[in-house]
């Protein structure tokens, strides 16, 4: 989760070389009013927004920290317990207001992870 927060960026980009494969990849559920576009007569694409490669994740991260947590707007946490099965890692997340501490949203992600214990592909799935 520190990835997310971490305000320096030759901090959040060596995060991001280290916890995730060369060709690790990131899939985040889109926010409902994509799907909806997607979903639309002749559009025929089912929305997933994805992120590929240290250049592409190291970017996906930037662009939250700078949206969300720079901004003074949000910090996130992790929400409950971490779960592992082989080469499968669960774990919720929450996003906590910078104003008030209340949680604005949370969301699931599930790690798959190489050989060597980096991620592979992350799964995010948003749920508020």
């Amino acid at each position: 989760m520190s990835v997310w927060n971490e305000a320096l960026p030759d901090v959040r980009r060596a995060a991001v070389r280290e916890l995730w494969a060369e060709d690790g990849a990131h899939f985040l559920q889109p926010p409902d009013e994509v799907v909806e576009i997607a979903s639309r007569p002749g559009v025929g694409v089912i929305a997933v927004l994805q992120a590929r490669g240290h250049d592409e994740l190291t970017a996906r991260v930037e662009s939250a920290y700078t949206e969300f947590v720079a901004s003074g707007q949000l910090t996130f946490r992790r929400r409950g317990e971490v779960s592992r099965v082989h080469d499968v890692v669960r774990f919720s997340w929450e996003a906590v207001s910078s104003a008030d501490g209340s949680v604005g949203g949370w969301g699931t992600d599930f790690l798959v992870l190489d050989a060597d214990g980096r991620i592979r592909a992350d799964y995010q799935f948003v749920e508020a």
